[in-house]
């Protein structure tokens, strides 16, 4: 861990709009500095204070002195703020060497915080990432944590709506010869993300707001042609995804959008001959800025105990197979 160093430095001259357009409504544009960079900003007035590695320290307060003189002439929203971030390069500012800040989640339940180094490591790739993959077994809280960023981000005002889509494999997608509309089409393939928006924001808000298109459900296919700004995206059993079908979601995201791509690698159900998109866009985006990858494992299953064995015999198996082939 590289050593923290204080500094100080003053904007001027002071002015009190120009100081509330920098720092965003009630701070909101210094702590998505602050994630980003993983250095602590604090300010007085005009004068601000950074604790963090005195590189990022240097570099943090470039970057608002950058942002000081844009805010003479232009209104700082947080898609102007992702824009300077990634003009300095940071995508790559919070590393192994530096510690990133703690993610807390407020939602109706209460506080949610990560369990474990991987499930904090996952709600703090999601804060400073625009698209993020979680890519791991079953009872590893990939969706649960993705749905609960996402009703705290509609409750913040940060995003206008939730949608929240998954391919409906086992239908083929052809979902006409199901009874009912399209919601009741797809209903069966969203229970988990429906079961876990009941926890976060109790049964009748969640139906006001699929009333008022706040929260949305969407097979995969119909994502086609759209264009998401401002939304929360949440693709789930994303291993059943065609290559095709990943790469048109990945490419409706827009401005002021956060994406969460989750699935298990283990449980794929598209034909043998058919390629994953969720491992194909594995292999293509891995070393591309601004996607982040969090890989669960067994041990961070934090359903009954019994199931982090039984993830943990199964990749054994698979394991033996890869290796000797599998058994007759």
């Amino acid at each position: 861990m590289p050593s923290r160093t204080t500094s100080e430095f003053t904007l001027d001259p002071p002015d009190a709009e120009r100081l509330a357009n920098l720092n965003g409504p009630f701070d909101g544009h210094l702590r998505m500095i602050e994630l980003r960079t993983g250095v602590e900003v604090s300010s007085r007035g005009n004068i601000y204070r950074l604790t963090g590695p005195k590189a990022m320290v240097a570099t943090t307060e470039k970057l608002l002195r950058g942002l000081w003189t844009d805010a003479i002439d232009q209104t700082l929203d947080e898609p102007a703020i992702h824009l300077a971030l990634t003009e300095v390069d940071a995508q790559q500012m919070v590393n192994d060497d530096i510690e990133p800040q703690e993610v807390t989640i407020r939602v109706k339940r209460g506080t949610i915080r990560g369990r474990g180094a991987n499930q904090a490591k996952y709600l703090h790739a999601i804060a400073t990432h625009d698209i993020n993959f979680g890519i791991g077994p079953a009872g590893t809280g990939k969706t649960f944590l993705a749905v609960a960023s996402a009703v705290e981000a509609l409750n913040e005002s940060r995003v206008q709506r939730l949608v929240l889509v998954r391919p409906a494999v086992e239908a083929g997608e052809k979902l006409g010869f199901l009874p009912g509309d399209l919601t009741q089409k797809v209903d069966p393939y969203l229970r988990p993300l429906y079961d876990a928006l009941y926890e976060m924001l109790g049964v009748e808000k969640v139906v006001k707001l699929l009333e008022k298109n706040v929260i949305e459900i969407a097979p995969l296919a119909y994502m086609r042609g759209r264009t998401l700004n401002d939304a929360y995206v949440i693709l789930d059993e994303a291993q059943n995804t065609t290559i095709e079908q990943m790469k048109m979601f990945l490419t409706r995201i827009g401005y002021g959008s956060t994406a969460v791509v989750t699935g298990d690698l283990t449980q794929i159900d598209l034909p043998k001959h058919q390629k994953s998109g969720l491992r194909d866009a594995l292999d293509v985006l891995r070393e591309v800025n601004g996607i982040s990858f969090t890989f669960f494992e067994a041990r961070d299953v934090v359903r009954h105990p019994l199931v982090a064995r039984i993830v943990t015999a199964y990749d054994a198996r698979d394991a033996q197979d890869r290796e000797t082939g599998p058994a007759s």
